[in-house]
C-alpha cells in the first residue's frame, strides 16, 4: 500500500505542469495566431491587388474597343430646359410638332400620343381639335356591320403611316422606322442624340464602304443608317415665321420629342420647387421649436428622493 501511495504521489507530481511551461505554450499559441492573421492579411491584400488589376485591365480593354468603333458620342448641348427649375420651350414644342407632322410623320409613328395631349402645351383646344379633324380614322362597325372612316377626334392618337410592320419594312428597304413616342428616353444621350443624328449626315471617310440604300452618319451605331437625311434648309415653313434652317428644325423636333417622352417634365419641376419651399418653411418652424420649446425639456433635471 505504501508503494502504491508513493507511485500515486509520483504520478501526481508528474502530471503537474509548471507555470513556465504554460507561459511558453501561451506565447507559442499567440505567435501562431499572429502569424496566421498576418498571412490572411497578406493573402487578402494580394487578392485585392489582383482583383484591382483585373478590373483595370477590363476597363482599359473596354475603352479601347469604344475608341476603335466608328460611332461618335454626342455633345451636351445647352438646352433651355436643362436647369433644375427650367421648363421646356413650349414655342419650340409647337414648331417641333410642325416638323414631325410635315417631315417625320411620313415614316415614323407616335402611337402613344393623342391629340388631346397637345392642349395646354403647344395648342389650344380648338387648334388641337382642328389638327385631329384633319385626319381620317377608320372606325366601326356601323349598324350594318361595315367599317367606315370619320374625321379624327381629340381622343384619337397620332396616325400610323403604315398599316403594319411588314408594310413599313417593305417601304424602307427592310428597315423598320422606330416609334418616336419615347425615343429620347430609349436612346443614350436623349435629345442630344436626336439633334446630332439629324444634323450629322456626311460623306463616309476614306476606307469606309456604305452599301447601296444606306447612308453614313457617324452618330448612328455602326455608321450606316437606313434613313436618308430628312432636314434641309427651308424644307418647310413655320407658322410663326421662324427661319426653317436644318439646325432649327432639328432643335425644335428634339424638344418636341423630349416633351412626348416626358410629358410630366414641367409639372415634376414645379412640384419640386413647391416641395423645397414647403420643406424650407417646415425646417424653420422645426428649428424654432427645437431651440425655444424643447430646450426646457432637454435641460431639466429629474431627481428622485425616496420617502423616509
Amino acid at each position: 500500500m505504501a508503494t502504491v501511495g508513493r507511485v500515486s504521489r509520483g504520478a501526481t507530481t508528474f502530471l503537474k505542469v509548471s507555470p513556465s511551461a504554460v507561459s511558453l505554450q501561451s506565447v507559442a499559441n499567440v505567435s501562431t495566431l499572429k502569424n496566421g492573421l498576418n498571412g490572411k492579411k497578406t493573402f487578402l491584400g494580394l487578392l485585392g491587388v489582383v482583383g484591382g488589376g483585373a478590373a483595370g485591365l477590363a476597363f482599359a480593354l473596354n475603352e479601347s474597343v469604344k475608341a476603335s468603333d466608328l460611332t461618335l458620342h454626342t455633345s451636351n448641348f445647352p438646352w433651355s430646359h436643362n436647369g433644375y427649375f427650367s421648363s421646356l420651350d413650349h414655342a419650340s414644342i409647337r414648331r417641333g410638332y410642325e416638323v414631325y407632322k410635315n417631315v417625320c410623320a411620313a415614316c415614323h409613328s407616335m402611337k402613344y400620343i393623342a391629340f388631346r395631349n397637345l392642349i395646354g402645351v403647344s395648342h389650344t383646344e380648338s387648334e388641337a381639335k382642328a389638327e385631329a379633324e384633319a385626319i381620317q380614322v377608320k372606325d366601326g362597325p356601323d349598324e350594318e356591320g361595315n367599317m367606315f372612316e370619320r374625321p379624327g377626334k381629340l381622343s384619337d392618337y397620332f396616325p400610323n403611316p403604315y398599316t403594319n410592320d411588314e408594310a413599313a419594312r417593305s417601304a424602307n428597304n427592310g428597315a423598320l422606322p422606330p416609334d418616336l413616342s419615347y425615343i429620347t428616353s430609349a436612346r443614350h444621350g436623349g435629345e442630344n442624340y436626336i439633334f446630332s443624328l439629324l444634323t450629322g449626315y456626311c460623306d463616309p471617310p476614306a476606307g469606309v464602304q456604305v452599301r447601296e440604300g444606306l447612308y453614313y452618319n457617324p452618330y448612328f451605331p455602326g455608321g450606316a443608317i437606313g434613313m436618308a437625311q430628312a432636314l434641309y434648309n427651308e424644307v418647310m415653313e413655320y407658322s410663326d415665321g421662324t427661319p426653317a434652317t436644318s439646325s432649327q428644325m432639328a432643335k425644335d423636333v428634339a424638344t418636341f420629342l423630349k416633351w412626348a417622352s416626358e410629358p410630366e417634365h414641367d409639372q415634376r419641376k414645379r412640384m419640386a420647387l413647391k416641395a423645397l419651399m414647403m420643406f424650407s418653411l417646415l425646417f424653420a418652424i422645426t428649428y424654432y421649436i427645437k431651440r425655444h420649446k424643447w430646450s426646457v425639456l432637454k435641460s431639466r433635471k429629474i431627481a428622485y428622493k425616496p420617502v423616509k
